[in-house]
């Protein structure tokens, strides 16, 4: 691996967990989120920085392989060019289901370098 790609893997484990600090001491629920402006305008800027690194990642090195690549970057592009039709359900599952396991495969990723 270059070392672009792994700087673009750290900030990508830098974003998520940024994320992750946003609920330190906190149990996460939806209606927090949903309600709280602040929080989730900061959760999509991450969630950008994650997407627009992993579109550097493949533009780097087009063969490189992390799960739901093409989505993430599908997500960043939404959330940047389609932001009226962001859905509060989709970003909370998001965190909640797919940015623990995006976490562990960058991590083993930048271990394995």
């Amino acid at each position: 691996m270059n070392e672009k790609v792994l700087k673009y893997l750290y900030d990508i484990k830098l974003a998520v967990d940024e994320i992750d600090s946003f609920f330190e001491g906190k149990k996460k629920y939806f209606a927090s989120y949903a309600s709280d402006l602040l929080l989730k305008r900061a959760i999509e800027r991450n969630l950008e920085i994650i997407g627009e690194a992993m579109n550097r990642i493949l533009k780097e090195d087009p063969l490189f392989q992390i799960d739901n690549s093409r989505k993430i970057i599908g997500l960043r592009n939404q959330i940047i060019h389609g932001y009226d039709n962001i859905s509060d359900e989709n970003i909370w599952g998001i965190i909640i289901n797919h940015l623990p396991n995006l976490k562990l495969e960058v991590e083993k990723l930048i271990e394995g370098e």
